[in-house]
């Protein structure tokens, strides 16, 4: 058509998303990262009444191990799919199906009711974060990414301090407006969910380009099969035993589902779920096995300093989430330092050496954390900490979105979000079984040179009834429930504290040899000059260059259809 070429340059300005406008998507997008990141931080805190009040203790993994499959698989899911069909559709349906869930949880009537719902809002959560990372994406331009992705690690930090509060809150309250108080953690989703779908409805119009496809269905269907087993031994294997008749099936049926996704990756080339190519990219390649490494240390060592503080430090559930707020300073500070001076030099290789490096001096400082350590020196090693993963994880999102086409920038964000939550889900498996093997003999050794203290000696013969409790101690068992530890005198308690404190010590060890070889990896990340636009512009100028080098703009068959644009973006002058 002859009206073709001058409706060009109109499309092409309402593409340029002025900051006030980034600003405006980018309040949508938090508010349904929050639900997320929130939901994670208040169960922590909530899980053992929850579990009480349904008779379902000894089965309470089972809800976080059916929220972390549906999560995990969906995660890539959603980036594929956000490729094809465009963002919005998919982002509004992850906070929809996150609401019900949560909603359904909070009618649970046994655990196994809520490891059902559990898993539903899993559906929801596993496009909330990859989604919203990929969406800045499409409207940022690479060199400015990494200062606006600092918001959203805000988000984790404000949710990370706000959720052991309000999780202690409900779980101690025995009603809340005639309904029992902890299906409130559940039920607090539901108004935060609809005020944020109405304000994505309201803000993100995104244009989205019609392409034609097919849908990976088998690799969908294989993908299930082999991570389904795989993460429930990962989170059931200490309970089973590693090398049980269950835990090997899972093993096999695993190891089947994986070799079969290989096979339908490659037959759908492109088209794939996870494109093979991709891995081909140096840039993807490293930053998926960082992410990996990386959610292991993350995730498997930073899991147990809540426990540090709680066992050997003696601080309540809700007192050591806001003791964890240096943790979450340091992550603040490192994104929005590494954001703002990837916008200025342009440069991002140098942030994940020096992140991972600083990540590996806090792990070496905290293997040498014991029970008689200040708190004040632990709080300074986890700003240490944070600043290594703020300055890490976000400059590695803007590397690799960079490094690809901007059509597939949806499958590479997921793809990263999803390599990261397998890490962090094979470090927890692994360092759980590590501490809970070693603290047996780490506690009975410590009671042992205790022995030799006339102190110790003069304690127990004041109060002989402290003997028995500490049957559990020198067994390392009873540590999913160390109220009794309150019983004891500080004395008597001390040993059992400082065993605690050596079995901790041996998980950052491994944390650390780990991440040193993350460390390696990172080294190898190459260094990509930053585009100045972003993915959205980025196609509409591919669409219009083969347009005109076809002269036949929009015409089946002439090269990629024009951008179809879902409702004009509000005007605006402010930069």
């Amino acid at each position: 058509m002859s009206t073709s070429n001058p409706a060009a340059p109109p499309a092409k300005a309402s593409l340029e998303f002025t900051h006030r406008q980034i600003l405006t998507i980018l309040g949508g997008l938090m508010m349904g990262m929050f639900l997320a990141a929130l939901d994670q931080t208040i169960m922590a805190t909530a899980t053992r009444t929850i579990a009480d009040d349904l008779n379902g203790f000894n089965i309470q993994a089972w809800a976080t191990t059916a929220f972390l499959i549906t999560s995990t698989i969906s995660t890539p899911l959603y980036g594929k799919l956000s490729d094809i069909y465009g963002r919005r559709p998919f982002f509004l349906f992850a906070i929809g199906i996150f609401v019900v869930g949560s909603f359904l949880c909070g009618l649970s009537q046994n655990m196994y009711e809520l490891a059902a719902f559990r898993a539903i809002q899993g559906i929801g959560a596993g496009g909330l974060m990859s989604l919203a990372l990929a969406i800045i994406g499409d409207i940022v331009p690479p060199r400015e990414r990494a200062k606006y992705q600092g918001y959203f690690l805000a988000v984790f930090g404000t949710a990370s301090v706000l959720g052991p509060i309000l999780g202690g809150f409900f779980a101690g309250a025995d009603n809340i407006l005639w309904v029992d108080g902890w299906r409130w953690v559940f039920y607090l989703n539901v108004p935060i969910g609809i005020a944020a779908m109405a304000v994505v409805a309201r803000v993100l119009h995104l244009p989205h380009q019609r392409v034609d496809h097919r849908i990976d269905w088998p690799g969908a269907v294989a993908l299930i099969v082999g991570l389904v087993p795989l993460l429930t031994i990962a989170e059931q294997g200490r309970a089973w035993g590693w090398d049980s008749p269950r835990a090997i099936a899972c093993y096999a049926i695993g190891a089947i589902g994986l070799v079969a996704f290989v096979f339908a990756e490659r037959a759908y080339g492109d088209e794939a779920l996870l494109p093979l190519r991709l891995f081909r990219n140096r840039t993807i390649s490293v930053g998926a096995t960082s992410s990996t490494i990386l959610g292991m240390a993350m995730f498997g060592g930073l899991m147990t300093v809540p426990l540090y503080l709680q066992i050997v430090k003696g601080s309540s559930a809700t007192m050591a989430g806001l003791q964890m707020i240096p943790f979450v300073v340091g992550i603040m500070s490192g994104s929005i330092i590494s954001g703002q001076l990837i916008a200025r030099t342009g440069r991002y290789r140098i942030f994940p050496i020096i992140g991972s490096a600083l990540m590996v001096a806090a792990l070496g400082l905290f293997a040498t954390v014991g029970a008689d350590t200040p708190l004040w020196r632990v709080m300074l090693i986890m700003v240490l900490m944070g600043l290594g993963l703020g300055g890490n994880m976000q400059p590695m999102i803007t590397a690799v979105q960079n490094a690809v086409s901007p059509r597939e920038i949806g499958v590479a964000t997921s793809s990263v979000a999803f390599f990261r939550s397998m890490g962090g889900t094979l470090g927890t498996a692994i360092f759980l079984s590590v501490l809970f093997n070693v603290l047996p003999g780490k506690i009975q050794s410590a009671f042992q040179t205790a022995q030799g203290s006339g102190e110790f000696q003069r304690s127990l013969q004041e109060n002989p009834a402290q003997a028995q409790l500490l049957q559990r101690a020198t067994g390392g068992g009873e540590l999913d429930d160390t109220s009794w530890l309150s019983r004891l005198s500080d004395v008597v308690a001390h040993p059992f504290k400082v065993g605690f404190a050596d079995g901790i010590q041996v998980v950052f060890l491994l944390a650390l040899a780990v991440m040193i070889v993350g460390l390696i990896v990172v080294l190898f990340l190459p260094e990509i000059p930053l585009s100045l636009r972003s993915a959205q512009q980025q196609r509409a100028d591919d669409a219009l260059a083969a347009e005109n080098s076809m002269g036949v703009p929009g015409e089946v068959g002439a090269g990629p259809l024009p951008v179809d644009i879902e409702e004009p973006l509000p005007t605006t002058k402010d930069k």
